[in-house]
């Protein structure tokens, strides 16, 4: 035993999903866009700045699958908070997405969104009443799942969607786990201990958790060893998948990958430091090699670019 007390959390009060209220429902999700009306759009947006860095980007995207290469897309909670899910599904329905990065709370949302068709609670009305996360249906689905894909020799993501799909999540339609897992794309996801609701929950075992994520590290590591003319997208992760990257970036490299022709792109609210350094910048002081930031609102930028590059590919 380590000389310091531990908080008990088998005494922790929880309660049901359902009785808990939530901002987010799959009514409000978005419909992936027409893709002639999305290139019309684009199309006529001036040829400056922002409008010119959108242009380059469905650019790179298109050209990587048209070449073969990996399109990586690296998601922050928020964005699946958007509703803009449906049009992520699509881009891994139609083999636009090569690979799918989420961190431990975009996981959680997405789980939600899954099976209740809801989520994302009041966090600053639930804290100051001692309920903020104290829910049993996600944590005690999400660690059977962690625990059921360590003993399969699965990460994280792979297990997550496995469970969501052979358990008939009812909106597994718009759960992008799920979509990952049915057409076998990598879906990783990416924890860091502490920052998750479900890590309080009593059934939490941090080796399985661990163990898991650390392998989907690995995932991402092998993904990013083709990052040669590759595109990742970070959508809306600030500090989490920006580290992870860049570490996976590293270990890439050092095994011999070439970051000729890859182009990185930022999209988010607001810029950040790492999403700055670790994503546009760093990764592409190399030839031939690009960094984007695109600022504005997921729930409008991440339709509109997802429509205009499948109709560009379908063009």
């Amino acid at each position: 035993m380590g000389r310091y007390p531990e908080a008990d959390l088998t005494r922790l009060q929880v309660g049901s999903a359902r009785d808990r209220a939530t901002k987010v429902s799959v009514d409000g999700f978005a419909r992936p866009l027409d893709p002639a009306s999305a290139i019309a759009v684009v199309d006529a947006l001036p040829d400056l700045l922002g409008g010119r860095d959108l242009r380059a980007l469905i650019d790179a995207i298109v050209r990587a699958r048209r070449e073969h290469r990996p399109v990586v897309v690296m998601c922050g909670a928020h964005v699946i908070k958007t509703g803009v899910s449906p049009c992520l599904v699509e881009w891994i329905e139609r083999g636009v997405m090569t690979h799918l990065a989420l961190n431990g709370a975009g996981a959680i949302h997405d789980v939600e969104i899954a099976r209740m068709g809801r989520t994302s609670e009041d966090v600053e009305g639930q804290l100051h009443e001692g309920r903020f996360g104290m829910v049993d249906e996600t944590g005690g689905f999400m660690h059977a799942a962690t625990a059921a894909a360590r003993g399969r020799g699965e990460g994280l993501g792979e297990g997550y969607g496995r469970a969501l799909i052979e358990s008939s999540a009812p909106h597994a339609d718009v759960s992008v786990l799920a979509a990952a897992y049915a057409r076998r794309v990598p879906a990783t996801v990416h924890v860091a201990l502490g920052t998750d609701t479900i890590h309080y929950h009593p059934d939490c075992d941090g080796a399985a958790l661990g163990e898991a994520s650390l392998r989907d590290f690995r995932i991402l590591c092998a993904t990013l060893a083709e990052v040669r003319g590759a595109v990742v997208l970070n959508l809306g992760s600030a500090v989490v998948l920006p580290e992870v990257f860049l570490k996976a970036l590293a270990v890439a490299r050092n095994l011999g990958a070439s970051l000729e022709g890859l182009t990185t792109a930022n999209l988010d609210q607001i810029r950040h430091y790492r999403t700055q350094v670790n994503v546009v910048e760093r990764p592409t002081r190399s030839v031939g090699a690009r960094g984007i930031h695109i600022t504005g609102q997921h729930e409008i930028l991440v339709p509109l670019l997802a429509a205009a590059v499948v109709g560009r590919l379908g063009a």
